[in-house]
């Protein structure tokens, strides 16, 4: 009788030549190309040609792609209409997840399954999910919204299209690294998520539906935004002490580390925490960099663990001023590139994902009428 292994730990159910994860030796690849050397030179466009191609743009190809990012942000009018009759909600993944369903719903190649349409409908996907959430926040605080613009990069049209001020370029920079980072992770919880509806022959909205439905989780995607929280209750430096303390005395979980794959440093963590450095330094608020530290250094010294990549982006995100709930939506306008790369691989080479279960129900029993029960 085959092991039953809880959560598929440590099981292999396919292959992939799109990121390499080794959780022992705490290093992150997409297609063969280390994550540290890609925050150091590449841009989120790059990163996204390379996911979906399996290399790195050549000549005027970059160009294209940008050309192709920029053509598809604009967002169906009747989408953005819906985002302004939604009702007060705790977690606005709930809007994220119902405007891509709605998406599908407008999309030219809805029904067309061909290679060529869903590589279009994955363009479209990419560059659309950061208009709507640029515009929700917007639309939920009583502004207009905020068109992108075709010759800023998909980093600088967000903040541009979230704030309605043309961004520094070194805000810029570091939220495109942050893309960067973000944009693929193997078969994480919302990517399998997305390939198991891609699996049985559903379109390719249904499936980033599923996988935003299952990065709203607080053990997923929400991780950063409870991170913050954390920070903000603590307030000052000299009450990190007490506070980890008395979690962990209660046996309470710390947001932001130890992780399921990585039984060393998280190597995105690693860019991600010179990020918040910088970035609270510029914002003047070091205080929030200065509390994380102090949280690291007592949780590596008390209990081993290292921090994850939802640690330190929770400072970063916070000084470039994005609000604490549209966190998970921020990392979905990221991955929605790793999950369309996976999707396309996906689709190249079907077969459906039916995993077994071992049953430890009763064992047989026989029917009684129910005046006999």
């Amino acid at each position: 009788m085959a092991e039953v292994r809880i959560g598929l730990q440590n099981v292999v159910i396919a292959t992939s030549g799109i990121c390499a994860v080794d959780g022992q030796e705490g290093t992150l690849a997409y297609r063969g190309y280390d994550i540290h050397e890609l925050a150091a030179h590449a841009t989120f466009e790059e990163v996204v040609f390379l996911l979906w191609n399996g290399r790195l743009p050549r000549g005027g190809e970059l160009e294209e792609l940008e050309e192709q990012l920029a053509a598809n942000r604009p967002t169906p009018p009747e989408v953005l209409d819906l985002l302004g009759h939604f009702p007060p909600l705790p977690s606005p993944m709930d809007v994220l997840r119902s405007a891509v369903s709605s998406l599908g719903l407008y999309d030219p190649d809805a029904q067309d399954m061909s290679p060529e349409a869903n590589a279009r409908k994955a363009f479209r996907l990419t560059a659309q999910i950061s208009t709507v959430v640029a515009a929700y926040e917007r639309i939920r605080n009583g502004k207009s919204v905020v068109a992108p613009v075709p010759k800023m990069s998909h980093a600088a049209n967000f903040l541009y299209m979230l704030n309605g001020r043309r961004p520094d370029e070194e805000s810029a920079r570091w939220f495109d690294i942050a893309l960067v980072l973000h944009a693929d992770h193997g078969l994480n919880p919302s990517t399998l998520a997305a390939r198991v509806t891609a699996s049985t022959l559903s379109d390719i909205h249904s499936a980033v539906t599923s996988a935003i439905g299952t990065l709203k989780g607080h053990l997923h995607g929400g991780a950063n935004e409870q991170v913050m929280k954390m920070l903000l209750e603590i307030r000052t430096p000299d009450r990190v002490k007490g506070y980890i303390h008395e979690l962990l005395a209660q046996e309470k979980k710390v947001m932001g580390f130890g992780h399921r794959v990585y039984r060393t440093q998280d190597p995105r963590a690693t860019e991600l925490r010179k990020m918040s450095e910088a970035l609270c330094a510029r914002a003047g608020q070091t205080k929030w960099f200065e509390i994380s530290a102090k949280i690291e250094e007592i949780m590596m010294r008390e209990k081993n663990l290292s921090a994850n990549v939802d640690f330190y982006s929770a400072t970063a995100y916070y000084a470039l001023g994005i609000p604490l709930d549209l966190y998970p939506l921020v990392f979905a306008l990221s991955r929605i590139s790793g999950w369309t790369a996976h999707l396309l691989e996906q689709y190249a080479h079907n077969k459906i994902i039916w995993p077994l279960a071992r049953y430890t129900g009763p064992d047989s029993r026989e029917y009684v009428p129910i005046g006999a029960r």
